[in-house]
């Protein structure tokens, strides 16, 4: 476990590294107890390449909430035939799911902010902590220009949720950064960016979005930019 000193050097040290660089560091420090979390979006293919063309040891694993699009799907084999990989997916424990079904509906979290909360956690949060167990660090794609929730994460940051490290390389990278380092690299990316839909989580929770909207204003589009937090990044 790192303390916030330990926290605050890595910080200073990493300032002005650059994204592999910051991954080839953790792999270093962490070994095996290090993951790379991906929900399969411009940035987690972004980090997945620099993983890969590395040879870096560091597991790869994505949640499958069971609502997910067709794309992503593909995605996912698409992802493992160009790097040679076994992206290891994650699911949600199937009689909480029916519980939460037959209680309150197919499509609860339009009802209220509780249920989308509750669908979330069922469906993510939970497979997470077990995607998590065993672990001293984790990776996210996480930047700080994607939302009003994310503007203060640093680099590396104490996730007291969970209570291990988390690791965000990408933090001070704009959105068009990474989509066209994407681009020019030819790396595998969700069809579905090309249609309108920067941030693509579960089918039914995600929509496109207009030229000038947030880039996150697709997802969970009902909700106020503030609430709009799936339980993944709370620290």
């Amino acid at each position: 476990m790192m303390n916030s000193d330990e926290i605050a050097n890595l910080n200073a040290e990493l300032q002005h590294a650059d994204s592999q660089q910051i991954l080839a560091r953790c792999s270093e420090l962490f070994g095996k107890k290090v993951a790379f979390a991906s929900s399969l979006g411009f940035e987690d293919q972004l980090i997945t390449h620099f993983i890969a063309t590395q040879q870096l040891p560091i597991t790869i694993f994505t949640l499958d909430t069971g609502r997910l699009f067709p794309e992503s799907y593909d995605l996912i084999d698409r992802t493992n035939a160009r790097y040679k990989l076994s992206i290891k997916l994650f699911f949600p424990e199937h009689k909480a799911v029916e519980e939460m079904v037959n209680t309150k509906g197919i499509n609860l979290f339009y009802e209220s902010i509780e249920n989308r909360k509750l669908c979330c956690g069922i469906r993510k949060t939970a497979p997470l902590r077990r995607a998590l167990q065993g672990l001293d660090a984790w990776i996210t794609g996480l930047r700080r220009e994607q939302s009003v929730t994310r503007q203060h994460m640093q680099i590396i940051e104490w996730d007291s949720v969970n209570q291990l490290v988390k690791v965000n390389p990408l933090i001070n990278w704009t959105a068009d950064e990474v989509e066209n380092y994407v681009k020019r690299e030819n790396i595998p990316y969700n069809k579905l960016h090309d249609q309108g839909f920067p941030s693509i989580g579960c089918q039914p929770c995600t929509q496109a979005i207009k030229a000038g909207d947030d880039i996150r204003a697709g997802r969970w589009w009902w909700e106020l930019p503030e609430q709009k937090e799936c339980g993944l990044h709370k620290s």
